[in-house]
């Protein structure tokens, strides 16, 4: 932990030296996962040409290996700092919701710099932010991520723990972050539909939370404004009451927007994901 401290404290300009060259490993020397990205752009994107997609892959090495200079870079990045490279835009419409005496979801994809955002979510929030995460296998990267995602505040709830500590946000209402494309295992109760024109599972957890507490939920629009820095936006996608909505309804929404995200700017999607396996 002491040498990613002392990393951290390095101007983010020589991080990205090191990424750099990261890059040029994950680009030429292994090629990391090409064959998984490309097929998951050229389903994604079938308008494009090869030539087009190709240059989205290599702008997509290149945000995936500078998001671990970014990512080291929480670990120690000062307030002033942080709200210099991440702006988050509509943060209030969530926040009056808690004020309001009820919990708000909020939804958002894995789109680059999603661990920029728990952080600039935390800092610039007047109310309490929870994010939902699933717990890694290696307890030291585990304890390390944990360091970087509550830098500010933030509450990280592992997703077991989750499903115990949601009977409280009647009484003590947060925003409750969630990762929501993440492909759920078979053993959980999952919705299949189209995503970026292929099928995929999603969770169907926010969907039932959102419906059974009736909570508003708010999706995380990304934008990469230039290297570092950011803008993150919320907007309300759904509203209760729920009784006339469809089943699976928000998780449409959710998609929807999502795709308008990943379209607006595709080289900052998780492409490496494999996403659409089913």
């Amino acid at each position: 932990m002491f040498f990613f401290r002392l990393l951290s404290r390095l101007p983010l300009w020589v991080l990205y030296l090191f990424t750099d060259f990261l890059y040029l490993i994950a680009r030429y020397v292994i090629r990391y996962r090409k064959k998984v990205i490309d097929e998951n752009l050229f389903y994604a994107f079938p308008e494009l040409s090869d030539g087009e997609r190709k240059k989205v892959r290599n702008r997509f090495y290149r945000n995936f290996t500078d998001t671990f200079a970014e990512t080291i870079k929480m670990l120690t990045i000062s307030e002033k700092e942080l709200r210099q490279r991440f702006q988050v835009i509509n943060q209030e419409s969530i926040d009056q919701e808690i004020q309001n005496g009820r919990s708000a979801l909020m939804m958002a994809g894995h789109v680059f710099n999603w661990e920029m955002a728990i952080l600039g979510v935390a800092l610039n929030t007047n109310v309490t932010a929870e994010t939902v995460y699933l717990k890694l296998n290696n307890p030291f990267f585990e304890k390390l991520l944990l360091s970087i995602r509550t830098h500010f505040g933030g509450l990280m709830t592992e997703k077991k723990e989750f499903r115990r500590s949601m009977i409280t946000m009647r009484s003590e209402p947060r925003i409750v972050h969630l990762a929501a494309d993440q492909r759920p295992p078979k053993k959980e109760k999952r919705y299949l539909r189209e995503f970026m024109n292929r099928p995929a599972y999603f969770f169907e957890g926010g969907e039932f939370l959102a419906k059974r507490m009736q909570l508003p939920v708010f999706f995380g629009f990304m934008t990469k404004i230039k290297r570092g820095h950011y803008r993150f936006e919320f907007t309300k996608m759904a509203e209760p009451p729920y009784d006339q909505d469809a089943p699976n309804s928000i998780i449409d929404r959710f998609c929807e927007k999502l795709e308008s995200n990943i379209k607006a700017q595709p080289d900052l999607y998780l492409w490496s994901h494999k996403r659409w396996k089913v």
